[in-house]
């Protein structure tokens, strides 16, 4: 394996903390298709000790990346709920993002410089967890003390339960669901065909100076309202209408859509979407996905979020009674989908108590 420089939508995406790693051996994926000399991008926070167990790992949400502290602020730190005196931290850019790990927007190590593109074929989120597994075997961690992560995030913390069950101690996946709804498989159906409407898209082999800029901003757009709540919208946007069309909710889901497409690739949005409409922990494995479940032993906290109208809390509920050791827990939030991402203090709180619960359970028995 060989180090690598990370490979960036733009300047300063990711922070200079962030490590990449190349594996020399190719990744098989789902699809059938190999990835040669898969790349990773990641942060640590913390000291492995001599065991290799104190490991945690955080995953992150769609367009999210290594830099946990700057999406979740306040999760790491000294006497927080992750603490880097006493766990080694790990998050790593997933397969198929912009921000260092192979995706779409990578150089393909045999093509002369050309970017995979739409080439990279169809990635799934099994796959993400298979690729975190070998950077979590080369930074020596024995086992995984916890696994979080909210949506996409979440769909990877099943599937390392599902995957990697005697490597894995405690989950806690967050406002996501055990298999992708067809609400959610619409929804981000309808904005890949946003994206791909957009004349620079060129079946996603474009180049830097013709991204799709307007296809992605539409798909963003779209993406903001699943992501938000009609009360949160209300609170926020309500008032007289203008018969000029010009709205305080159109100005800012205009911002969010200008925002994205200068930080993140429209082919890698593509790829990561598609993953996510592929999640099903008990697809190709016995007794389907409600018999996965009913096999994953480790303590597990669910959450979801009240308002929640992407992921609402019924799949939560269900995926909570589905597994044999599970905490079921709500955080209240008016924010919709985006409140693990606001209303961080009371999930943290949530998070804490299931760590110091599960954690002092464990002992006992030992």
């Amino acid at each position: 394996m060989t180090a690598q420089p990370a490979r960036l939508v733009s300047a300063g995406a990711i922070s200079s903390e962030t490590h990449c790693i190349a594996f020399d051996a190719p990744l098989q994926c789902e699809s059938g298709a190999s990835i040669s000399n898969p790349h990773v991008a990641y942060r640590t926070w913390g000291t492995l000790n001599a065991a290799g167990d104190n490991a945690v790992l955080v995953c992150h949400a769609l367009t999210g990346s290594a830099d946990v502290d700057d999406w979740w602020p306040d999760l790491i730190g000294a006497g927080g709920v992750l603490d880097p005196a006493t766990d080694f931290i790990v998050c790593s850019n997933v397969l198929g993002g912009c921000y260092g790990t192979t995706g779409p927007y990578s150089v393909r190590p045999d093509a002369g410089g050309e970017r995979y593109g739409a080439g990279i074929g169809r990635i799934t989120v099994r796959d993400m967890v298979q690729l975190q597994k070998r950077l979590l075997d080369h930074l020596g961690v024995t086992r995984v003390q916890l696994a979080i992560g909210p949506s996409l995030g979440g769909m990877q913390v099943l599937e390392w339960a599902a995957s990697f069950p005697q490597f894995v101690n405690r989950i806690a996946p967050i406002g996501v669901s055990a298999i992708h709804s067809a609400w959610c498989i619409g929804v981000s159906s309808a904005q890949r065909a946003a994206i791909k409407a957009d004349p620079n898209w060129q079946g996603g082999q474009y180049d830097d100076a013709h991204r799709p800029a307007a296809g992605l901003a539409a798909a963003r757009m779209m993406a903001m309202v699943t992501y938000r709540s009609w009360e949160n919208f209300e609170s926020r946007f309500a008032g007289p209408t203008h018969a000029s069309g010009e709205h305080a909710v159109s100005s800012y889901l205009d911002y969010q859509g200008a925002k994205l497409h200068e930080r993140f690739d429209a082919a890698s949005y593509v790829c990561l979407t598609q993953a996510m409409d592929s999640h099903d922990v008990g697809r190709g494995r016995e007794g389907g996905t409600a018999g996965v479940l009913s096999r994953m032993q480790c303590p597990a906290l669910v959450v979801s979020v009240s308002s929640d109208v992407l992921y609402p809390p019924r799949e939560q509920r269900w995926l909570a009674e589905q597994l044999p050791n599970a905490t079921y827990s709500v955080l209240d939030s008016e924010h919709g989908h985006d409140g693990f991402l606001i209303d961080t203090q009371a999930l943290f709180a949530q998070i804490r108590q299931f760590r110091q619960t599960s954690e002092a359970v464990s002992r006992s028995v030992a």
